[in-house]
């Protein structure tokens, strides 16, 4: 947005407000609230989201839409499509209910079906994303675009010195607190990493009560506290003094997009132990940046902590200088700023932007 802004852009943020409002509009963005039902797929509450859209696309008339998130990418396309305005999606993970199996599977990929046809580009997160929609006949070889995640700042995910020999070995998981993010595993692979090191620290941070069908409560999270098992941090608004005080990062999630935590801790030059799962596997090279370990799996995840435990600190060092140089090389926001010029430019007339 702020390069956008940059080029001459007028923008629009249309989303359920929240806390990041103030910051969106000191940018110089207008925001206008979006009543949405996030949780699931109930036809009656995507059938008003549906009707919410129209009436903002019609209110705002906007020369060209970007979306993030499912239901934004599904029924924004539909109304965007049906009002002739160029829209363009980016598949940022794709969720439970596409995973889910059965009838709530094949509604998500039949809405996914209408909602992508025929529009001239898609934007993923990673390649395996990318290849499943290929496969399923979702997009075009013609549409699918693939791009680092959504970039990471790297002067201020600025790589920052290893914790010192000294300090009792800590391992962090950013992350809302869900369970398709894996957050019982990381709690299993605690308890059994404890028992041979009592003095290794696991900490969680992040947001309990998601609406999400999946979210795990505050209650039970007091219960691995007084367990000792975890030390909760909670929510804050800079994660950077988190992801510097750890000596590696953790995501043991059933599937990702491209997994921003696991991003900006590598910036910072932190090893990192995550799932062999798509959007997680695109961030981290096994043996060289961290380690993958096996999905749905706290044994597994418990094994990799007890790997990166046996190394000695300047192989720890190293594997987070790795895992730096691939976000250098690989994964600066540039990229996905440049992609995005790219299409507005194939999509919009100029003298239509500059008006």
């Amino acid at each position: 947005m702020e390069a956008l802004l940059a080029d001459g852009h007028k923008i629009t943020i249309l989303a359920p407000k929240d806390d990041s409002v103030p910051k969106l509009t000191a940018l110089g963005c207008t925001v206008r609230h979006l009543e949405m039902d996030v949780k699931g797929l109930n036809p009656l509450q995507d059938a008003k989201l549906v009707l919410r859209l129209r009436h903002h696309f019609r209110l705002i008339r906007p020369d060209v839409i970007l979306s993030f998130t499912i239901k934004n990418n599904l029924f924004g396309a539909l109304v965007a499509k049906a009002a002739k305005i160029p829209f363009i999606p980016n598949v940022t993970g794709l969720g439970t209910a596409f995973l889910s199996g059965g009838l709530l599977e094949r509604v998500a990929v039949t809405l996914y079906k209408g909602a992508f046809r025929n529009l001239p580009v898609v934007f993923f997160q990673n390649e395996d994303d990318k290849a499943l929609f290929l496969e399923r006949g979702l997009v075009t070889e013609g549409q699918a675009r693939c791009l680092p995640g959504s970039g990471i700042d790297l002067d201020r995910f600025a790589s920052v010195a290893y914790p010192s020999q000294s300090e009792a070995p800590e391992f962090l998981m950013i992350a809302r607190l869900l369970r398709d993010k894996g957050v019982l595993e990381y709690v299993e692979a605690a308890r059994l990493v404890k028992k041979r090191h009592p003095d290794v620290r696991f900490q969680l941070l992040g947001a309990t009560e998601a609406e999400n069908r999946t979210a795990i409560s505050r209650h039970v999270v007091s219960g691995w506290e007084q367990e000792g098992v975890i030390e909760y941090l909670g929510t804050v608004e800079d994660v950077r003094p988190f992801i510097e005080a750890a000596q590696c990062v953790v995501l043991p999630s059933y599937r990702e997009g491209a997994p921003r935590t696991l991003i900006e801790a590598a910036a910072m030059a932190r090893p990192l132990i995550a799932t062999d799962v798509p959007g997680c596997r695109a961030v981290v090279d096994d043996g060289k940046t961290g380690f993958l370990c096996k999905v749905r799996s706290g044994e597994s995840l418990a094994s990799a902590c007890e790997v990166f435990l046996a190394l000695p600190h300047e192989k720890r060092a190293a594997l987070g200088c790795a895992g730096r140089a691939k976000m250098e090389q690989e994964f600066g926001q540039n990229i996905v700023v440049d992609a995005y010029r790219d299409v507005i430019g194939e999509l919009v007339p100029v003298k239509r932007l500059a008006a």
